[in-house]
């Protein structure tokens, strides 16, 4: 069977390039030569550009399908829980039940900080942004793991991605305890990941309390939709990052910086803050009718999604979590949650949203759910953070393990053509 090629013809040249099939999805153009050619291709927001090859995780957006490792979404999240789904995501196998209980137990031994790095959140305001905070202190651990940072040793690549999964809920509570001035409440190796962080971020030394498993098991939930997406601006930023030899503690806390902002990682955020806008049911009408108008800058946050251009996959488990929770708290009398519910109504209803298929996605049902469990808002994104280091430690850990390049993007540059210096007296 003859190799497929590609045929580019700029005047009465022709050059040609190799085309590379993979296990799912449109094949790709290899145009890593293309630069012999003397041009470069112009791809803004890299849309049509792969820059990578993986085995992790696969999206089709027309078919609304995600794989974690070849496995559906949806049945990893009702069958499986966060734990083994890291595992899956490092090792590209399900655990063995004996393989699953040496990681587990390596996740939980893990899971405390160093003293010190108490020190860290002393030096930040009270009202800082937790997201703040978890850059600089998860940039800060390649300050107390120096002896295991050789990227080239597979052992230290795996002590590294174990502390990273492991003390990501531990210095995300302390963000949330910080700033309502709690004291830190350790970690306790009896609970799940999910219980231990729901512990850590409402216990207090006062009492013991044991978490609502409806709640934990919503929260694990979260943790798995969240684990991994593809080729997104974090995961993007990270494995830029390694490109450059960094640690891997810097090169996720890079990750977390493009998480943060509010295009990415802040739309549970903004679903909320949409849904304390329109205030009351009553008002909704309104505001469908302003998400309609193209010249109204308002926009019904929560629906639609850039990849899925069906149902997103995660939503479909989301839906189902965010109504348990709502049950179990008691909060199907709070307005804000009712006029959510009503929203979610009307938008699956409303002849507009179904041609244009902009259903209900997971950032919708997720930020509703945090809310009912009581995470403020400004917790949201760091537990989106949470969640994502387990992708970005094994879209990382990846790109190591395997020849690369270091990341230098190309650019279309429109500014001025060379020109002579003038002295600064003679300029006018």
């Amino acid at each position: 069977m003859a190799e497929k090629k590609a045929v580019l013809k700029i005047g009465q040249k022709e050059f040609e390039f190799d085309i590379q099939s993979g296990t799912l999805g449109p094949d790709v153009i290899d145009i890593t030569s293309l630069f012999k050619t003397g041009y470069f291709t112009y791809d803004s927001g890299f849309n049509s550009t792969a820059a990578c090859e993986s085995k992790i995780t696969f999206i089709d957006g027309e078919k609304g399908i995600l794989l974690y490792r070849g496995y559906p979404i949806e049945a990893l999240a009702r069958k499986s829980n966060f734990i083994e789904v890291c595992y899956l995501l490092i090792n590209g196998e399900l655990p063995t039940e004996q393989e699953y209980k040496t990681f587990a137990s390596d996740i939980v031994h893990h899971t405390m900080v160093h003293e010190q790095i108490r020190n860290f959140f002393n030096g930040f305001r009270r009202d800082a942004h937790p997201m703040a905070i978890m850059v600089g202190v998860v940039g800060a651990l390649s300050a107390f793991y120096h002896d295991t940072l050789d990227i080239k040793n597979p052992d230290h690549r795996h002590v590294s991605a174990l502390r990273l999964i492991a003390k990501m809920p531990t210095i995300a509570a302390m963000c949330y305890k910080y700033s309502i001035g709690q004291p830190f409440m350790p970690p306790q190796n009896k609970l799940s990941y999910a219980e231990n962080f729901l512990h850590m971020m409402f216990g207090t030394p006062c009492e013991e309390t044991k978490p609502d498993p409806i709640i934990a098991r919503a929260l694990d939930r979260i943790f798995i939709l969240h684990a991994d997406h593809e080729q997104n601006a974090s995961t993007s930023t990270v494995r830029l990052a390694g490109s450059t030899g960094a640690n891997p503690f810097a090169c996720i806390s890079a990750g977390i910086g493009a998480l943060w902002g509010p295009a990415h990682g802040g739309a549970n955020e903004a679903v909320l803050s949409m849904l304390h806008e329109i205030g009351d049911a009553s008002q909704i009408s309104k505001f469908i009718e302003r998400a309609k108008n193209p010249n109204d800058p308002f926009r019904l946050m929560g629906f639609g999604h850039r990849v899925y251009k069906n149902y997103d996959p995660r939503a479909k488990v989301m839906r189902e979590t965010c109504h348990e929770v709502l049950e179990a708290v008691g909060a199907h009398n709070d307005p804000i949650f009712n006029l959510a519910m009503e929203l979610e109504k009307i938008a699956l209803q409303d002849a507009y949203f179904v041609e244009k298929k902009l259903y209900p996605n997971v950032d919708f049902y997720s930020g509703i759910t945090l809310s009912a469990i009581g995470i403020p808002t400004n917790m949201f994104t760091v537990i989106f953070a949470l969640a994502r280091t387990v992708g970005w430690v094994a879209q990382w850990n990846e790109m190591i393990s395997n020849p690369y390049r270091l990341g230098r993007p190309r650019q279309l540059y429109t500014g001025p053509a060379q020109r002579d210096f003038v002295d600064l007296k003679e300029r006018c």
